[in-house]
């Protein structure tokens, strides 16, 4: 099935299916066997090397959604993440990244890199001018996250391109926030996409998955090095994940529609000191996220106004869920500070924007005068306290 005739919904939905010849079922078969035939087939299957029917099935898909030309499964974001940094990277090589993005991988950088002799740089900031001036002769890759992990910056993609093809490097970008859905960097030239899959991917809440989608040069790279680093995942995973990215893009346009809402009602709100949503003309990225993303996402983060207990508000919410993670179809809420930043200390905290106040909402599918009148109860609780 060509994916170029086809609509996004229709990729989500058929892009990547296994035809069920024996029984003609209407959904994928799942095949959840370890051990495979290696004589008289087409395809040595081994579920290390990411070539399991469903595995290799789910892949297609995943390449579709990022107009790649090859994708590939990992057990987890970091897995993803973590291997291709390890692929394109050896000792004595220098990365630069973005220095606002997910804590996870600033701290994969920071504890891991040292041990293999791999140089690393954290931009001042996420202008191209911050990039240029942390290249080094030794660099090799250039690594972004837009919108980025917890406050929503935004990074020009295809300046950076620009500028990494001029120096030959290779460019790398975590697309979790943003999803297929709403961006698709290699539009602009990027190398390499990432996601967590976990997270919009998934979007329910209950698998743990990575995702990489890149050109079949790059993952021939990739792959050589994933298959003895083994981050792979189980088939039954796989087959939820294809199962849960057949709604994708319904689950993603409706979490883009009510966060915008919320964010016009947050922002003017007395008892919110800051809003960070792209979305919000007031976002001073808004014109660069206009022009590279197709939607606003379905996050945002938001500092209460000083004096208000930002753990206190969210044990107040009855609707909205306090809780790790992010991108399901119901709406949660944490404290970077206390989860997904918590590795990094109170200066590099500091450094970045990320205070005890900030609140990160990923807004869900659920009605959003619902989501209002709980965020207003929750805060008028604290208020009153």
């Amino acid at each position: 099935m060509s994916q170029t005739i086809y609509g996004l919904n229709t990729i989500c939905t058929h892009i990547g299916e296994i035809k069920d010849e024996q029984f003609k079922g209407a959904v994928s078969p799942i095949y959840m066997s370890t051990s495979y035939e290696f004589e008289n087939v087409d395809v040595k299957r081994y579920p290390r090397y990411f070539n399991t029917p469903n595995q290799e099935f789910t892949s297609k898909k995943i390449a579709a959604l990022e107009h790649a030309e090859a994708g590939m499964l990992f057990g987890s974001g970091m897995a993803a993440i973590s291997t291709v940094f390890l692929a394109f990277l050896k000792h004595g090589d220098h990365i630069v990244v973005q220095n606002t993005l997910y804590g996870g991988t600033s701290n994969f950088i920071r504890e891991e890199f040292p041990k293999y002799g791999i140089e690393f740089t954290f931009t001042d900031g996420y202008e191209v001018a911050d990039f240029e001036a942390a290249i080094r002769p030794n660099t090799k890759l250039i690594h972004i996250e837009t919108p980025s992990n917890p406050l929503l910056t935004i990074t020009d993609i295809k300046a950076v391109v620009d500028l990494a093809k001029s120096k030959n490097l290779i460019t790398t970008i975590d697309n979790t926030f943003a999803s297929p859905v709403n961006q698709n960097p290699i539009d602009f030239g990027i190398d390499i996409v990432m996601h967590s899959a976990t997270k919009y991917l998934g979007g329910h809440s209950d698998i743990l998955a990575g995702a990489v989608a890149c050109s079949d040069a790059h993952m021939k790279i990739i792959w050589n090095v994933a298959k003895n680093l083994g981050g792979s995942l189980s088939d039954l995973t796989v087959w939820l994940l294809e199962r849960s990215m057949k709604t994708l893009a319904l689950r993603v346009k409706a979490q883009n529609r009510n966060a915008k809402k919320l964010a016009k009602y947050l922002s003017n709100h007395d008892a919110v000191k800051q809003v960070y949503y792209p979305g919000l003309k007031s976002h001073p990225q808004y014109d660069l996220a206009k022009s590279q993303m197709k939607g606003f996402g379905g996050m945002m983060s938001f500092e209460l106004a000083d004096g208000l207990d930002a753990m206190a508000f969210q044990k107040e919410l009855q609707l909205i869920k306090s809780s790790m993670s992010l991108a399901g179809v119901e709406s949660t809420v944490l404290s970077p500070h206390k989860t997904s930043h918590s590795l990094l200390s109170q200066d590099e905290r500091d450094a970045i924007g990320v205070s005890d106040n900030l609140i990160r909402f990923s807004v869900g599918i659920e009605s959003n005068k619902d989501l209002i009148a709980d965020l207003e109860q929750a805060i008028n609780k604290v208020k009153n306290a």
